[in-house]
């Protein structure tokens, strides 16, 4: 028999009862054996694909967790639209402005041991961060709470107004919230604020214990009933409700006063920023999912950060910042003249300040010479002393600290 004319037909080995070619479904030289080698490798094939869609299912899984985890405020987002056109403008750069609000509310689960829940809150702290384009700085600018400033009216949650009134600062969140805070903040320093975060106490506290604990260190004991604080002298790390308790704490550390209190809240975020970097907790999936899970359960943002893929571009950008480069500070105060409990700004360092964060321009932090913080101008001397002359340097120096300062130096 012939393919075509001439050309004898090649043998069929089946028919012929031969073992299979090679290629075929049997190996050579062994009939009837299964095809070990072949099922082997299918096998293999199916196991990996199953383990990749596994992992990409789970993946998915955490992703939606902690993507629904986010508390988005569109309540301020809808009345700043309304002031839309006496809002600052927008930066001409990548520059970003954020507003970090702790609030000091009794409401809600963890917060009733701090005090009765009244129906209203206060922001406890408010700090303005300031991250440069291209990433290169992060300046962090606490605005005190007793700092006498123009509040604007604005709406209160049962839908009535307040009147434009001059009156302590942490008067506008109790007023109207955060877009209330947000407009008195944007007034006072003529800076637009891109986005917003609030954390409450509860929030806090998980969010250091995510990390394992920050480290501090005491010149002296700490017995503080009202902040729920005892703690020894010295080095230590702490925990969730010490470390609330340090940070609130006033009347038991130091001077008592809440100037001393925004420099040791300005410590302990700088260790919690340099312990979150040198612990390569976001580049370790083990270490990360815990701080992102606190981080997105405690937090309420803006309808522009309120994702766990903007909370990820933050956070890298965070850390593409040098720790030295993190700085923190408080905006140039003293006391209020009429009143010795409130505070007023430092011309014209203040303005300097807030003219250096508006136009995206280096700002440089020293530790402070004077004993009494709450005198201190831009340039660390009594009522900007140095601030009026003109100054040759493209970045003037204000007192604070980066976060490479070691926590007990």
């Amino acid at each position: 028999m012939t393919d075509r004319a001439g050309t004898p037909a090649e043998p069929d080995p089946a028919a012929a009862g031969g073992a299979a070619a090679p290629g075929g479904d049997e190996e050579p030289g062994a009939p009837g054996k299964p095809p070990r080698k072949r099922h082997w490798l299918r096998w293999t094939a199916l196991g990996v694909s199953v383990v990749v869609l596994a992992a990409a299912g789970v993946g998915w899984w955490f992703y939606r967790k902690l993507d629904g985890n986010i508390t988005t405020d569109t309540t301020a987002a809808d009345e700043l639209a309304k002031y839309e056109k006496e809002r600052p403008p927008a930066g001409t750069t990548t520059a970003r402005n954020i507003l970090l609000i702790g609030s000091d509310t009794r409401a809600g689960e963890g917060n009733r041991k701090y005090g009765k829940d009244k129906g209203t809150q206060r922001s406890d702290t408010t700090i303005l961060l300031h991250l440069s384009a291209g990433n290169a700085s992060a300046t962090a600018v606490s605005l005190p709470r007793d700092l006498m400033v123009t509040i604007p009216s604005c709406r209160k949650p049962d839908g009535t107004r307040t009147r434009e009134q001059f009156a302590q600062f942490n008067w506008a969140f109790e007023f109207g919230g955060t877009a209330c805070t947000i407009r008195t903040v944007e007034k006072l320093t003529g800076i637009r604020i891109d986005h917003h975060m609030v954390i409450d106490f509860r929030g806090f506290k998980k969010m250091v214990d995510a990390v394992d604990g920050v480290e501090v260190c005491l010149k002296e004991p700490v017995n503080d009933s009202d902040a729920h604080l005892k703690l020894p002298a010295g080095r230590q790390t702490l925990h969730g409700e010490q470390a609330l308790g340090f940070v609130r704490a006033r009347k038991s550390i130091g001077n008592g006063s809440d100037t001393e209190r925004m420099d040791r809240q300005q410590q302990f975020l700088g260790a919690l920023v340099n312990k979150v970097q040198s612990d390569g907790v976001l580049l370790n999936p083990t270490k990360l999912y815990p701080v992102l899970d606190a981080a997105t359960k405690a937090i309420t943002t803006d309808p522009g950060l309120d994702s766990l893929r903007d909370l990820y571009d933050l956070a890298r950008a965070m850390r593409s910042v040098p720790t030295e480069k993190v700085q923190f500070l408080t905006v140039p105060r003293r006391s209020y003249t009429y009143d010795a409990n409130r505070d007023e700004l430092v011309q014209p360092a203040a303005s300097q300040l807030f003219r250096q964060l508006r136009e995206d321009k280096p700002v440089v932090v020293a530790p402070s010479t004077e004993d009494d913080g709450r005198k201190a101008g831009g340039d660390g001397k009594p009522d900007g002393a140095e601030a009026d002359a003109p100054s040759a340097s493209p970045a003037p120096t204000f007192t604070g600290r980066s976060a490479a300062e070691a926590v007990c130096s």
